[in-house]
C-alpha cells in the first residue's frame, strides 16, 4: 500500500463524537511509552502526524487521521503506567472500551508490545477482553532496533507460549522499528487485505 494522503481529522472524548462514517477504521493500541506515535508516524512516512512525547500517556482522546481519503488509522489512548489519578485512567479504559464495543467498522486493532520486555498482565488480560468481545486483532512488536537478534528470538518464544497458555491460536505478529522502518511493509499489506475482506463484505 502506498501512502498519498494521511491527515488528522478529529479528536473525541466519546465514542459518539467520532466521525460518521462507514469508512474501515484500524485502531492503535497499547501501553503507555510503547512507541506508538513514532510507529503511527512511520506507518504514514510523516514525522508529526502523531504528537510524540517523552513523558507517557499522552494520548488523552480518540484521534482519527483519515488515510488515503479511503480508511481511518485510529490513535486510541495507552494503558498501563501513566501518571494519571484512579479516575482518569478508568475514563480512558471507559472511553477505549466504548469504542471497541460500539465502533461497528472497526476492522482491526492493532495492540503494541514493547518486544524488550517479558509478557506483561496488562497487556495480556486487555488482550483476553479483545477476544472475549469477539474484537479482532494483531500484535505489533514494536522497538526492535533496541534488542539483539538472540534476545528477540527469546522474548519472541515467551511470549508465544504464554500467549498459548490462553489461545488455541496465535493473533498474527508483526515485527517493527520507528526508526528502521522495519515491518511497515508488512503491516501496510494487512491492512490492505483487511480493508478488501471489509469492502466484501460490504457488497454481500
Amino acid at each position: 500500500m502506498f501512502i498519498h494522503t494521511a491527515a488528522f481529522e478529529k479528536s473525541s472524548s466519546k465514542v459518539k463524537e467520532c466521525p460518521d462514517t462507514t469508512l474501515p477504521e484500524f485502531a492503535f493500541i497499547g501501553r503507555s511509552n510503547v512507541g506508538k506515535s513514532s510507529l503511527i508516524n512511520m506507518l504514514m512516512q510523516r514525522k508529526d502526524l502523531a504528537k510524540t512525547s517523552g513523558a507517557p500517556g499522552k494520548t488523552r482522546l480518540i484521534n482519527h487521521f483519515k488515510v488515503n481519503e479511503s480508511w481511518y488509522l485510529v490513535d486510541l489512548p495507552g494503558y498501563g503506567y501513566a501518571k494519571v489519578s484512579k479516575t482518569d485512567r478508568a475514563s480512558f479504559m471507559k472511553m477505549i472500551y466504548d469504542y471497541f464495543e460500539q465502533r461497528e467498522n472497526m476492522v482491526n486493532a492493532f495492540v503494541l508490545i514493547d518486544s524488550r520486555h517479558a509478557p506483561l498482565k496488562s497487556d495480556l488480560e486487555f488482550m483476553i477482553w479483545l477476544g472475549e468481545h469477539g474484537i479482532p486483532f494483531s500484535i505489533i512488536m514494536t522497538k526492535l532496533d533496541k534488542l539483539s537478534s538472540s534476545d528477540l528470538k527469546k522474548n519472541k518464544d515467551v511470549y508465544h507460549k504464554k500467549m498459548l497458555l490462553e489461545w488455541d491460536s496465535l493473533p498474527p505478529f508483526f515485527y517493527t522499528s520507528a526508526s528502521s522502518r522495519l515491518g511497515r511493509e508488512e503491516t501496510l499489506q494487512y491492512i490492505e487485505h483487511c480493508m478488501k475482506v471489509y469492502e466484501d463484505a460490504q457488497k454481500e
